[in-house]
């Protein structure tokens, strides 16, 4: 998880710019494995550090510390869900690399939708507002998310990112993770959907070299295939791939660049509203 990958040291986390703190962890529970580093004086001009586990085993703690984000996210999620499904509101969280197009595709998206369905975006990057900014540009209420130090949102950081955004006249809320294929497959946001975007340009094993984002999808999005041809891209391969990792997802070939596949793709989110 994120031990492995770098974003654990956690920080300050901005909403539209504005510091709200810190995802703060809850501690594992008493009696739980530690491991203490500290320095020791051995007379003059002898000192160095050590670093004691206290008999514990270190990749333990990594598994407990590991449990409990995971235990605390899953408590703001469902607090999330249910708030959403209590005012039936639809929720996508969209998982996919960094550049496979998400913000070009939800801003077509948003387009399309307009005088359909009432909908919202909450973006999530580690830094700058760029594509809070871009989809600004259409109707629907955004809200960015810098994570600082993460690598994918949690729930808490959407439970405070929706106080400003009136649910109650919204139909669709899309969650735009950001641009990970590793720990965003983790870390559940409360949604009702997940979608997972794979683009032309990534190629055709990337279902099988990230399984689990693939595996939790309700719906796959393969999106720039206007450059399919000229990056050799092999659609036969990639659909084995697709189904071989999310059998049960449904799975739309677009381009948001010329429209391609773009209504079938906003139909399924009517459809989804509808219940």
């Amino acid at each position: 998880m994120c031990q492995e990958c770098g974003c654990s040291q956690k920080g300050p986390y901005k909403i539209d710019g504005q510091s709200v703190g810190e995802v703060v962890l809850t501690p594992v529970a008493a009696g739980a494995s530690s491991a203490v580093a500290h320095a020791h004086a051995h007379g003059a001009g002898h000192t160095h550090s050590h670093t004691h586990a206290h008999g514990h085993d270190h990749s333990h703690v990594h598994l407990d510390v590991n449990l409990s984000v995971l235990a605390q996210n899953d408590r703001f999620a469902e607090r999330n869900r249910g708030a959403f499904q209590a005012l039936g509101l639809s929720v996508l969280n969209m998982v996919s690399s960094p550049g496979a197009g998400k913000t070009l595709l939800l801003q077509r998206t948003l387009e399309a939708l307009e005088g359909k369905l009432r909908a919202a975006v909450i973006v999530g990057d580690l830094a700058t507002e760029n594509d809070a900014e871009r989809l600004r540009t259409t109707t629907a209420p955004v809200i960015q998310i810098t994570t600082g130090t993460l690598c994918h949102l949690e729930a808490e950081m959407i439970s405070t990112a929706v106080a400003k955004l009136d649910l109650r006249n919204l139909d669709l809320l899309i969650i735009e993770n950001v641009g990970n294929l590793v720990c965003p497959a983790s870390f559940d946001l409360g949604e009702s959907t997940r979608v997972a975007l794979l683009s032309t340009t990534e190629g055709e094993d990337k279902p099988l070299k990230y399984p689990p984002i693939f595996q939790n999808a309700d719906a796959v999005v393969l999106t720039k295939t206007d450059l399919a041809k000229a990056v050799e891209f092999n659609r036969e391969t990639a659909l084995v791939n697709l189904h071989r990792a999310s059998p049960k997802a449904r799975l739309f070939e677009t381009s948001a660049k010329t429209g391609a596949g773009m209504s079938e793709w906003c139909d399924y989110l009517v459809r989804l509203r509808a219940g």
